[in-house]
């Protein structure tokens, strides 16, 4: 070692051993967690804690499922909305297909529904062809 390294190791011990010496010799570690009050723990599953399922109550009153449309209030507060006569409501609502889809024959090749209907099922078809390839 050069004279002058060996110097800076004199020096360095001189200050730094004596500067340890007159600082306490306890040991400031992080203080351990508070133990968590009694929860109840979740299971924990593949994909982590498993929800649990919510009951949602049924109504079973008849006269409540006749004069109301049971579910449609989402608030805490308030009751559903109570259905009215049927002179009340728009014609055109009585009108409404429920029950099948109509074929893509029947539709009017001049309106908007009959176009999306054809690109909906290019698509599909498209897709069924595309899983048919090999690579």
């Amino acid at each position: 070692m050069s004279s002058l390294t060996h110097t800076f190791l004199l020096l360095r011990q001189r200050l730094v051993v004596p500067a340890l010496m007159l600082q306490p010799q306890s040991r400031n570690y992080a203080a351990k967690p508070a133990a968590p009050a009694a929860t109840k723990k979740k299971k924990l599953g593949k994909l982590g804690p498993i929800m649990e399922k919510k009951i949602i109550p049924v109504e079973t009153d008849a006269n409540k499922l006749v004069s109301y449309v049971c579910g449609s209030n989402y608030f805490k507060t308030g009751e559903d909305v109570k259905l009215k006569p049927d002179a009340e409501y728009p014609d055109w609502l009585w009108t409404l297909n429920t029950e099948r889809i109509v074929p893509l024959d029947e539709l009017d090749p001049d309106t908007k529904q009959y176009w999306r209907r054809l690109r909906k099922m290019a698509l599909r078809r498209n897709n069924q062809l595309s899983k048919l390839k090999k690579f």
